[in-house]
């Protein structure tokens, strides 16, 4: 099999293909033929050795992909060969809240898929049949390789600690895989949504997807007015921020009575600080969101088989060309999701 190893974290240039013998299951274990993955932010800060765990020298990247089952191992009994399924981003998260043992064992050393252990930007992977969940009929594996870390951040965000209700507004921040999820899920859910982006021709987009009210925040900076005219002042039940610190302040002064404002990225950067009094005039709630569990993943795939939805792919690059596809989300001109086919 074929497979990237990122032999000196800093740039793509580290990453290198290298040839091994397929790998076997085990004790419970299946053998998938990797089809697709996609790339996340925290890719590119694996990449550029910016991620807050270390990077294991020689490492496979990537921690989202989708294929078909080829081999079983002893004992393994959830899929049979053939089986199309995506790789969930906790591999030990079954269900209900997170606890101490899930987050220790995230954030012990090493084990961070596609950083401390290897990930998948390989032809084939051996996984525990409790780490994979089946792919919606109707889906690609390029577009199912979309959904592990995005799609599901995208339904936590508006799902827990409460679901979005019909008609309450959701605000989602650029176009990235999150903030474009976040949109499509918001919509299935029958709620309203406001969203901001850099561009015209992304607004255009974002409106065609269904966004209600679209904000170009570089032609309208003080943003959080917009969003509230919109909203006759009494702002937003749900934020999806992914911005971080550099928009947090913002967010904040969008957020309307017992909103919920799901914390999940640094894009716009770390810096930054916010008034403590606008959390207290609304009662409004932060919460940082861990991705998501298994059961979370398969909940959402029913939502999404049900719905039909599709996920917004950018650009699909081939395996060969998969330093190509690291550079184009670096240079954030993507909408939607960047993916490398394994075909």
């Amino acid at each position: 099999m074929r497979a990237y190893h990122l032999e000196s974290p800093g740039s793509v240039d580290g990453l290198v293909v290298r040839k091994a013998p397929n790998p076997k299951p085990g004790l419970r274990e299946v053998a998938v033929r990797i089809r697709a993955t996609s790339l996340n932010f925290r890719d590119l800060m694996i990449l550029n050795n910016a991620y807050f765990q270390p990077v294991t020298p020689g490492v496979i990247p990537l921690s989202d992909g989708a294929g078909e089952v080829v081999a079983l191992g002893e004992g393994a009994s959830r899929f049979k060969v053939g089986d199309r399924v995506a790789a969930t981003f906790h591999p030990k998260w079954i269900a209900g809240r997170i606890t101490h043992e899930h987050l220790a064992s995230r954030f012990a050393p090493g084990e961070h898929v596609g950083a401390g252990r290897d990930g998948l930007l390989t032809d084939y992977k051996v996984l525990n049949e409790e780490a994979l969940v089946a792919i919606p009929p109707h889906l690609s594996f390029e577009e199912a390789a979309t959904l592990p870390c995005a799609a599901v951040t995208a339904w936590s965000a508006l799902t827990a600690p409460r679901q979005l209700a019909p008609g309450e507004t959701v605000l989602t921040l650029g176009t990235g895989g999150v903030s474009i999820f976040a949109l499509q899920l918001a919509k299935a859910f029958g709620a309203r949504v406001i969203a901001t982006t850099s561009s015209d021709e992304k607004a255009t987009r974002l409106g065609e997807l269904g966004a209600d009210v679209v904000i170009n925040y570089r032609t309208t900076p003080d943003w959080e007015r917009e969003v509230r005219s919109a909203t006759d002042g009494r702002g937003v039940d749900c934020v999806v921020e992914v911005g971080g610190a550099g928009t947090l302040a913002r967010s904040l002064a969008c957020a309307g009575p017992e909103c919920q404002v799901s914390l999940i990225g640094v894009l716009a950067g770390k810096g930054g600080s916010f008034d403590m009094t606008a959390l207290q005039r609304g009662l409004v709630s932060l919460r940082r969101i861990g991705v998501g569990s298994r059961q979370d993943f398969e909940l959402m795939n029913r939502a999404i088989t049900h719905q039909k939805l599709r996920p917004v792919i950018d650009r699909v690059f081939p395996f060969e060309d998969a330093k190509s596809a690291y550079r184009y989300l670096e240079s954030q001109k993507h909408f939607g999701k960047v993916v490398v086919s394994h075909e």
